[in-house]
């Protein structure tokens, strides 16, 4: 049960703006380089557009959590910027090289926000946190991976504690790892934070594995990590594409209502026109939809997003896939090779429905070291998936 649903995780719309315009606005008894001056004058723009972006939703589910009196640590390689300069937590006077964290001025009441570039030793440091997550479970502790496949260096303490602690000495732990994912022609230590390794050491509600599409669900998935009664690992593989893509937006309302959405079903179609469901996962979602604009077709097509992997959402899929009573063709869509990625998951696991899936060939390698090599596998990948789509239904 208590998987099913997700807590509540709103927070107040005014609340939620006003501390948006906080820890946006510098102090202005301090001189900061201009470069900064235009992150936050860029930042406090979106909230008056309403477009708030990667960075906005992660930066805001810290900042409540904070002003809700709960501590939050973060470390990390880079985590001060963020590894693909996001998220620019720390930031520093232009004379004086003073350090000066937004977050930590919000309230006098607030909970204490640290954050700090850690050394390149995976192992020693996830176990710190691991550790330190212990002793704060009113506390978000997060560990972020430079690139997700990191998390390698630091394998023992996922195998001997995060994904069977609980199970061998009923420790609950709620550290929250995010390890960047996603295929974009960066080669392939730089591609992969091997889903399917943390999918296969999923059983027993041990851990939550999650890709979220949205800043408003990544907004909402942080939040619910000490919005439940209980602590459990959070595994988020997290995105480079979307942390500026124009289409990876959400609203205030978006943040200030709801909770963490499992499954999110496909807004642009007509269900008495659909045939084929496509579910999939992270950032391949909106790479489906721009083939879809540029080949003016898909209109068959509905494109559902798992953005839950772990314990997978069957309560909710199966009341999206409901909705769609001519659909015949079920597909699994995934950019990691065929022999990777969530494919042999939900293939295993996913049984109300036969899933055919869409993958590139199976590799022993997680992404080619060629860009070239990379972009013409993907556009296949894309191809097949059209080309499916298009046949016959028997």
């Amino acid at each position: 049960m208590d998987f099913e649903t997700s807590p509540d995780t709103s927070y107040d719309k005014k609340k939620l703006t006003a501390l948006a315009k906080k820890f946006n606005t510098l102090a202005k008894d301090k001189t900061f380089f201009r470069k900064v001056q235009k992150l936050m004058k860029d930042r406090l723009k979106m909230v008056e557009e309403d477009r708030l972006d990667w960075a906005m939703g992660e930066l805001l589910a810290y900042a409540t959590l904070l002003e809700e009196g709960h501590p939050v640590r973060i470390s990390g390689q880079d985590v001060e910027r963020g590894t693909f300069s996001h998220r620019h937590a720390v930031i520093k006077t232009e004379d004086a090289e003073e350090t000066y964290l937004p977050l930590n001025h919000l309230s006098e009441t607030q909970g204490k926000f640290t954050i700090y570039n850690s050394l390149l030793s995976e192992y020693a440091v996830l176990g710190f946190d691991y550790g330190y997550a212990f002793a704060t479970p009113q506390g978000l502790t997060v560990w972020e991976a430079q690139f997700g496949d990191f998390f390698n260096g630091a394998q023992i303490v996922i195998d001997q504690f995060i994904s069977a602690a609980e199970v061998k000495w009923r420790a609950m732990n709620g550290i929250v790892m995010l390890l960047p994912h996603g295929y974009e022609g960066q080669g392939s230590e730089h591609s992969s934070a091997r889903i399917e390794r943390f999918l296969q050491q999923c059983a027993e509600y041990n851990m939550q594995v999650c890709n979220a599409t949205t800043p408003a669900n990544y907004f909402h998935l942080l939040r619910r990590q000490l919005k439940r009664q209980f602590r459990k690992p959070l595994v988020v593989f997290t995105p480079k594409k979307l942390l500026r893509y124009p289409k990876a937006v959400s609203t205030m309302a978006e943040m200030a209502e709801g909770r963490f959405k499992e499954v999110l079903d496909d807004p642009n179609v007509k269900v008495k026109d659909v045939d084929t469901v496509v579910l999939c996962s992270g950032k391949i979602y909106y790479e489906i939809l721009e083939e879809k604009e540029k080949t003016e077709s898909g209109e068959n097509m509905a494109v559902v997003r798992v953005e839950q992997l772990y314990p997978l959402p069957q309560k909710q899929l199966n009341a999206v896939l409901k909705r769609y009573t001519k659909a015949k063709h079920y597909i699994w869509m995934q950019e990691e090779p065929a022999n990777m990625g969530a494919w042999y998951y939900m293939a295993v696991n996913f049984r109300d429905v036969k899933l055919e899936c869409i993958a590139p060939n199976p590799t022993a390698s997680p992404a080619p070291g060629s860009s070239q090599t990379w972009a013409h596998r993907h556009k296949a990948n894309l191809d097949n998936l059209f080309k499916f789509a298009k046949q016959p239904v028997k």
